[in-house]
C-alpha cells in the first residue's frame, strides 16, 4: 500500500472530536499474516525473543533501554519516522542502519521477529496492534491503549481471535504498592465501597492564546506518514511528539494521559476492570483558541450498577486514587500510600483473602507470558476497559449532559450523538478493518 500525500485543503477544525462519525469501511493496512520463524518465542535459540521496536521517542526509547536489559532477548530492528529518533534509537540498541527503517509494516513483515514493542503516539496505537498481532506478533503497547471506544473492542477481539499474548503499559499494575492497596480494597479494609476519587495532574504543557502559526516541516521528519489515519493539519512543532496528548485528533489530553494510569487502579481497586460504569455525566473547561483543544480542568463522575461513583478531577502532582469505604478511606499514588484510620496499613492479607495478580516487573511479565502463552498482568481487555473510562469522561464533557452507557454491549443507550463518538474516520488510506 502506497501512502498518498494528501493536500492542504483549509485549516484543521480544533473541535474535530464531534465531527466524528463512523469507522471507515472497506480495506485493512496491508499485511499478510505471517508466522514468526521462531514459532512465537517459546520455541527459539535459548529460548530467546526477538523483537521490534515501533515508535522511539520519549517513552519509545524508554521502553527500547527496559527490553534491552531484559534476559534472552534481541532487539533486532526500530522505526521511528523521526530520523533523529531512529539514529539515537540504532545507536543505543548497537544496530547498523539497515535495522532501522521509518515504516513500521517493514518491521511487523518480518518474519524473525516474534514481539512488536508499540510505542507510537495514541492515534497509531490501534491501527499498528492490530496489524501485529493479525501477523502472528505478540505486543507491548504504551498507554492509553485506544483513541476511541470502538477500536478497543476490535483490538481485544482480534488479540483473543489470534491467541497473542498483549500487554498494555500501564505499569502501575506490576507495582507493589498499587497491588496491596487495590488487595485491602476488595478485601474490606474500608468496609463497604462507597466513593472512588481520581485526581489527575493538569495540562503540564500550554499553547499560546493567541494562536500558533504553520511551520516548514523538519527534514528529518515524515509528517505525512506521523500523521497516517489522523485529519491533515498544517504542521507545527507542538503539534508533533510529547505535545500532541493535548490535541483531540490524536489523544485526549490529561484524562487520557494520567487518566489510564490511575482510573486502571481505581476499576482494579473496586473489581470492575473487565466491565464499566453505567451513567457518566461531567464538564470542563475547554481551551477557547490556541493549538490545543483537550479539556484542562475535567470534572466527571461515573456511576456503576452496584452504586459505587468514580469521581475524576484535576489535583496536583502526579494525582492518585483515593478509596472511600463505610469504614476508613485509603489513598494511593505512585511512591504515596495513606489510609485512615492508619491502623489499616498494618493488616496482611491473610491465607484465604483475594490475591490479585501478582506481577513486579511489568515488561518481564509480558516476556513471561510470551514464552508461557498465560495472560499478562494488563491484557488488551484491560487496557481497553481503562482506556474506555477516559473516553466516557471526555464524550460527556464534550456533550454536556448525563449519559447511560451499556458495558455489556458497550455502547450508549437511546443517544445516536454519542454512539457516532465511538469511533472517527480515519484518512484514507489507512483503515481499521483487520485482515481475516
Amino acid at each position: 500500500m502506497k501512502r498518498r500525500k494528501q493536500k492542504a485543503s483549509g485549516s484543521c477544525d480544533r473541535r474535530a472530536f464531534l465531527k466524528y462519525s463512523a469507522l471507515a469501511a472497506g480495506g485493512a493496512i496491508g499485511f499478510p499474516t505471517i508466522v514468526p520463524s521462531s514459532v512465537f518465542g517459546q520455541n527459539a535459540p535459548s529460548n530467546r525473543i526477538v523483537i521490534g521496536c515501533i515508535g522511539i521517542g520519549g517513552m519509545g526509547m524508554g521502553n527500547l533501554r527496559g527490553f534491552l536489559g531484559q534476559p534472552n532477548t534481541q532487539i533486532v530492528s526500530v522505526c521511528d519516522v523521526d530520523r533523529k529518533h531512529l539514529d539515537k534509537a540504532l545507536q543505543t540498541a548497537g544496530l547498523t542502519a539497515s535495522s532501522g527503517t521509518t515504516d513500521f509494516r517493514e518491521v511487523i513483515s518480518r518474519p524473525d521477529i516474534d514481539v512488536i514493542v508499540n510505542s507510537t503516539p495514541d492515534h497509531w496505537h490501534v491501527p499498528i496492534a492490530i496489524a501485529a498481532v493479525t501477523a502472528g506478533k505478540d505486543v507491548y503497547c504504551e498507554k492509553p491503549l485506544t483513541l476511541t471506544l470502538g477500536e478497543g473492542r476490535l483490538l481485544a477481539d482480534a488479540v483473543k481471535r489470534h491467541n497473542r499474548v498483549f500487554q498494555t503499559g500501564s505499569h502501575q499494575r506490576s507495582d507493589a504498592t498499587f497491588r496491596r492497596a487495590c488487595e485491602m480494597i476488595r478485601n474490606g479494609r474500608i468496609g463497604k465501597l462507597r466513593d472512588i476519587l481520581v485526581e489527575i495532574p493538569p495540562n503540564n504543557v500550554h499553547c499560546s492564546p493567541d494562536g500558533w502559526k504553520q511551520e516548514p516541516v523538519p527534514e528529518e521528519l515524515d509528517y505525512d506518514f506521523w500523521l497516517g489515519p489522523a485529519p491533515w493539519a498544517p504542521y507545527t512543532r507542538q503539534r508533533c511528539h510529547y505535545t500532541f496528548r493535548f490535541i483531540s485528533d490524536y489523544s485526549g489530553g490529561q484524562m487520557t494521559n494520567w487518566g489510564s494510569h490511575h482510573f486502571d487502579i481505581a476499576q482494579w481497586g473496586h473489581g470492575t476492570d473487565m466491565t464499566g460504569p453505567i451513567r457518566i455525566e461531567g464538564r470542563g473547561l475547554f481551551p477557547s483558541s490556541g493549538l490545543f483543544d483537550t479539556a484542562e480542568q475535567p470534572e466527571v463522575t461515573y456511576t456503576y450498577a452496584d452504586g459505587v461513583t468514580l469521581r475524576c478531577r484535576t489535583g496536583s502532582g502526579s494525582g492518585g486514587v483515593t478509596f472511600y469505604g463505610q469504614e476508613g478511606r485509603l489513598f494511593v499514588g505512585r511512591g504515596r500510600v495513606s489510609a485512615h484510620p492508619k491502623s489499616i496499613l498494618k493488616t496482611p492479607i491473610k491465607p484465604g483473602e483475594i490475591r490479585l495478580y501478582y506481577s513486579d516487573d511489568h515488561k518481564g511479565n509480558f516476556l513471561d507470558c510470551v514464552r508461557s502463552r498465560k495472560t499478562p498482568v494488563a491484557s488488551a481487555e484491560i487496557g481497553h476497559r481503562s482506556a474506555s473510562i477516559c473516553h466516557l469522561g471526555n464524550i460527556a464533557m464534550l456533550l454536556g449532559r448525563p449519559l447511560q452507557w451499556d458495558p455489556l454491549k458497550e455502547e450508549f443507550i437511546h443517544n445516536d450523538q454519542a454512539n457516532r463518538m465511538r469511533f472517527r474516520v480515519m484518512r484514507d488510506p489507512w483503515k481499521l478493518n483487520e485482515i481475516m
